[in-house]
C-alpha cells in the first residue's frame, strides 16, 4: 500500500488553503459566538466550483472527516469562511 504525505494548514479568513491539486481529508472548524458559521471549500479560487459547503452551530468545535479518499481538487483549494474563528484543513 502507498503511503502519502499528509499536512495541515490553518486559515483565519477566506483565502486558498492550497494553490495545487490535492485532496481534502479532514477539516476541523472553531466556531465563532455568534453569526451563522459556515465554510464554502472551491476548487478554482473565489468563483470556482463549490466541491463542500456547510453549516454549523455557534461556540463549538467541529471534526469533518472526509471518507474514502477524500475530496479531490482539480486545481487549488480556497476556502469561504463566515463566522468561524479558525479553520484547519488536513490534506495529501
Amino acid at each position: 500500500m502507498a503511503m502519502s504525505d499528509t499536512f495541515a494548514v490553518t486559515r483565519t479568513s477566506d483565502g486558498t488553503i492550497f494553490g495545487q491539486r490535492s485532496r481534502v481529508r479532514q477539516i476541523v472548524a472553531t466556531t465563532a459566538s455568534s453569526g451563522s458559521p459556515a465554510i464554502v471549500v472551491k476548487d478554482g479560487g473565489a468563483s470556482g466550483t463549490t466541491r463542500l459547503s456547510m453549516a454549523f452551530t455557534t461556540s463549538d468545535v467541529i471534526t469533518v472527516n472526509i471518507p474514502d479518499n477524500g475530496i479531490l481538487f482539480e486545481t487549488d483549494v480556497y476556502l469561504d469562511l463566515t463566522a468561524c474563528d479558525s479553520v484547519t484543513f488536513f490534506l495529501s
